[in-house]
C-alpha cells in the first residue's frame, strides 16, 4: 500500500468502527470501495461497498481500512467525509462534502 497516496476521503470514528466490523472475515472482497455514479437530474450518486481490487484502482489506507476507488472518481470525492448515523427514521452511511 503506497503511503504517498493521500486519500480524498475521510471517515468519522463511527463510520470507521462499523466498516471495520463489517470487514472482519471478508476474504473475497477485502477492500472498501468508494465511488460515484453519474447522476441524472439529481446529480452524482455516491457508492460504498466491499470489493476486490482491480488493476486500475487507486489504493489508500484510511484509519487502518484499505480503501479502493477508480482513479477518475478521486476528483469527485476530494474532501468527502463519510459518517454513520443511527436514527429513528433511517440508519446508514452519509456522505458529506465540506462547505455544502
Amino acid at each position: 500500500m503506497s503511503k504517498a497516496n493521500i486519500s480524498p476521503i475521510q471517515l468519522t470514528a463511527q463510520a470507521a468502527a462499523i466498516i471495520k466490523d463489517l470487514l472482519q472475515g471478508a476474504t473475497e472482497a477485502p477492500f472498501l470501495r468508494v465511488g460515484v455514479k453519474g447522476g441524472g437530474c439529481s446529480g452524482m450518486a455516491y457508492m460504498l461497498g466491499f470489493d476486490a481490487r482491480m488493476e486500475d484502482d487507486d489504493l489508500f489506507e484510511v484509519d487502518g481500512i484499505p480503501v479502493i476507488m477508480k482513479k477518475a472518481h478521486g476528483m469527485y470525492l476530494m474532501g468527502m467525509e463519510i459518517d454513520y448515523q443511527q436514527g429513528e427514521e433511517a440508519t446508514g452511511f452519509v456522505f458529506r462534502q465540506p462547505g455544502s
